[in-house]
């Protein structure tokens, strides 16, 4: 394969380098961008097939959509490949109001084409199920339909009350929502049941993924070989299906084995990430010894106060650091900490939006990381929060990132590329809340860590 084969647009930054990881770690040279390139920044990686852009529509209105994602969407268009891929999160969190899919797909049909447009969330490897159009994910503890889920039907912006995909879609699109069932898939009627639902005016059309034989089902009908523009909709489940067929069918070598984690001595995070999941993983990490420093986000609503606490905590960072200590700034220890009812009680009484505020958290957070990456040249760094991860790299200067190594399913390490000599080669991973087993942090370190 050496013509481009997939473009994507991340509406997160942690998902974002999760397409990537899949694509990377299977044999698809990618890359991806934080801005939408041109032709010149495209030039300076010659040998990729798949490109893509960290987005943050997911925290986004749809007002924001209609200014940002038609230039996105025209730079993807660009690369000319025949696939081109909107990332949700793979527990479709979403709302009409904030981080609306449908939106997405009501901007991004009539640019990038296809007769239809295919919507896969499920992604076995994730342990993220959708049967007869439900959506299951797993966690430590189980399987759960998503409206049951312990995190997503408590998440703070977009709690999750319906687990059908095609429910929940339609909230935020007129389009007609179809699906191409287990029953058909395992019946070998895929294609029949996808032209049952185009004659009968469906224009998305979810479909049901919950093992190896669905995933490569799914993948044969994303990709029809090639030869027409489709404009796919879901989590980095496309990414796997495309892969699971690629291989089946010979495009794609059956076996591919990705770089190993290298080792690092020392290590540095900062965590803006509320789930209980990144709650673990956090103590777990100060049990081995990790520096855990708390990061007062109430305080952001004094810029000026706001400025002081920023350079103090970096201070405190650097003196662990100096200290030999792997270190760890956190705003939040999960979804109980009273720091977040502290955040709450500041927001009202400042009248601040909680989008203007959630900014100034990220980029301060992106501030410390900046300021200890150029005052150590530390070679690696984590990042936990999908929006957290958007601020990060904005700060950082990056212009886009590669796959360096698997870590964990959804936060590879991945390699920066910037102008600035001090941040270009800075290795990172981008870890979204929920993502990583509970030693996650002290994982990051390497084989001898």
């Amino acid at each position: 394969m050496t013509r481009p084969l997939l473009s994507f647009y991340g509406d997160d930054f942690t998902g974002s380098s999760a397409v990537m990881e899949v694509l990377t770690f299977a044999g698809v040279p990618t890359v991806m961008f934080l801005e939408p390139p041109g032709p010149e920044e495209l030039a300076l990686f010659p040998d990729i097939v798949a490109m893509g852009i960290a987005g943050i529509a997911r925290s986004r209105s749809p007002a924001w959509m209609d200014q940002h994602l038609p230039g996105a969407f025209k730079a993807l268009a660009r690369f000319g490949a025949p696939v081109t891929h909107y990332k949700t999160c793979s527990t479709f969190d979403s709302s009409p109001s904030i981080g609306s899919i449908g939106k997405a797909i009501d901007i991004g049909a009539p640019m990038l084409g296809g007769s239809w447009h295919p919507l896969v969330v499920g992604a076995p490897e994730i342990r993220r199920y959708q049967a007869f159009g439900t959506l299951f994910a797993g966690t430590d503890d189980g399987v759960y339909r998503l409206d049951r889920h312990p995190v997503m039907r408590r998440h703070p912006t977009t709690p999750m009350d319906e687990a059908d995909v095609r429910l929940h879609l339609s909230k935020q699109t007129n389009r007609q929502i179809g699906l191409i069932d287990l029953a058909a898939i395992k019946s070998g009627r895929a294609s029949e049941a996808l032209a049952d639902s185009l004659e009968n005016g469906s224009e998305i059309l979810a479909i049901d993924v919950i093992d190896d034989e669905t995933l490569v089902a799914a993948g044969r009908l994303i990709w029809n070989d090639g030869k027409a523009p489709v404009f796919a909709i879901g989590s980095q489940g496309v990414e796997y299906a495309l892969i699971a067929f690629w291989r089946a069918s010979g495009q794609l070598p059956s076996e591919f084995a990705p770089p190993r984690l290298t080792a690092v001595d020392q290590l540095f995070c900062v965590s803006g990430s509320c789930s209980p999941t990144n709650a673990a993983q956090i103590e777990a990490a100060e049990a081995r010894g990790f520096a855990v420093i708390e990061l007062d986000a109430a305080r952001a609503i004094d810029l000026g106060g706001w400025s002081q606490l920023l350079s103090l905590t970096c201070e405190k960072a650097l003196a662990a650091l100096s200290e030999g200590r792997d270190t760890l700034v956190v705003t939040a220890r999960g979804p109980d900490d009273p720091a977040l009812q502290r955040v709450k009680a500041a927001l009202e009484r400042s009248g601040m939006s909680p989008g203007e505020l959630n900014d100034r958290i990220g980029l301060g957070l992106g501030q410390i990381v900046f300021d200890v990456r150029t005052a150590t040249n530390l070679q690696r760094m984590v990042v936990a929060g999908g929006d957290t991860s958007g601020h990060v790299t904005t700060c950082l200067g990056a212009l886009a990132l590669s796959a360096l190594a698997p870590l964990a399913p959804g936060a590879p390490l991945c390699r920066v590329h910037a102008h600035n000599p001090a941040i270009d080669g800075l290795e990172i991973s981008l870890k979204g809340g929920q993502m990583g087993q509970r030693d996650f942090f002290h994982q990051a370190k390497g084989d001898a860590a």
